[in-house]
């Protein structure tokens, strides 16, 4: 390899990517909501599944849910905002922010859109059982309001869903014990998957479908064949003199008890439908950390097929 095609290498895997911080702020307050919850609701018998994606027979697609929980013959299902500022809701329901930075945000019918989903979720767990849904269960639709600087509004007597703070949320997993746990709804929400992760050097973090790993036609069908997550992780030296090394990348790729090493050759990239983008993009492997694939849903979690 001529050595200005390595040095081309070398700027590639040191280039970084730092998070954005309004979006980096958010994932590390769903991580917190999340791990609190797990916490608050384990002496009660909840189990807590964190950005669950359900299909969406409307458009073919996978809409996600931040939280779900299970508990008895209950299902929480959570939408988590960290606002900072302050909110309004308008006549039609829609969510204002006013932001601190003085701009304003009009996030459209959240608590609505939570709450469909809620009902397609029902919906596929008693179409999964072959139940009516006269025999339904308990479904909560809530939304959690976790920026302990956020002023509220007053929230109008008709809304149909429940809206609490990160500490009246977590005092429902705490005060309420749900009873003997629906085996059959637990199976449907475990059947669900959730978004693949690519983390960047730097701390960027690419969500949405991992669609293949660009390791060579055997592993990607290894890939596809898994029935477990996938956890990746590889080693890039980024030192000046490494400039010289022509095998300076390696990767491990685990899931379940099977694990594939391999050197990393250059401009070979993985390929993702990142979510709100159009177009699948390819990631150089020089410029990744980390990979996370979730496992594959179960078939009740799968993208409804076209006709």
């Amino acid at each position: 390899m001529a050595l200005i095609q390595q040095f081309h290498w070398w700027r590639t895997r040191c280039k970084k990517h730092p998070p954005d911080d309004i979006h980096r702020a958010g994932e590390l307050s769903e991580l917190r909501l999340e791990k609190l919850s797990r916490a608050a609701g384990k002496a009660n018998g909840w189990h807590v599944f964190a950005s669950v994606r359900i299909p969406d027979p409307a458009d073919g697609g996978r809409r996600e849910i931040d939280l779900v929980i299970v508990g008895g013959n209950t299902l929480l299902i959570v939408e988590q905002k960290h606002w900072a500022g302050r909110f309004d809701i308008n006549g039609d329901e829609e969510f204002i922010q006013y932001r601190n930075n003085g701009s304003v945000h009009n996030h459209s019918t959240v608590a609505e859109r939570i709450a469909r989903k809620a009902r397609m979720l029902n919906e596929i767990h008693h179409r999964r059982i072959n139940q009516k849904q006269t025999d339904s269960i308990e479904v909560r639709v809530i939304v959690a309001m976790t920026h302990s600087k956020l002023e509220w509004p007053k929230i109008p007597k008709n809304f149909k869903q429940e809206m609490v703070n990160e500490t009246d949320f977590i005092k429902i997993l705490e005060s309420t014990v749900p009873g003997e746990l629906n085996e059959d709804l637990l199976q449907t929400v475990e059947g669900f998957s959730t978004w693949d992760e690519i983390e960047l050097h730097g701390g960027l973090t690419l969500k949405g479908d991992l669609i293949q790993l660009g390791l060579g036609s055997d592993i990607d069908d290894w890939f596809k064949l898994r029935k477990e997550d996938l956890n990746v992780q590889t080693t890039h030296r980024r030192g000046v003199f490494s400039i010289f090394n022509k095998r300076p990348s390696q990767v491990k790729l685990s899931h379940g008890t099977k694990n594939i090493e391999a050197t990393l050759a250059k401009d070979l990239c993985l390929k993702m439908h990142v979510v709100g983008e159009k177009e699948r993009r390819l990631v150089d492997w020089a410029t990744v950390n980390k990979v996370f694939a979730a496992r594959p849903p179960a078939e009740w979690g799968e993208k409804p097929r076209s006709k």
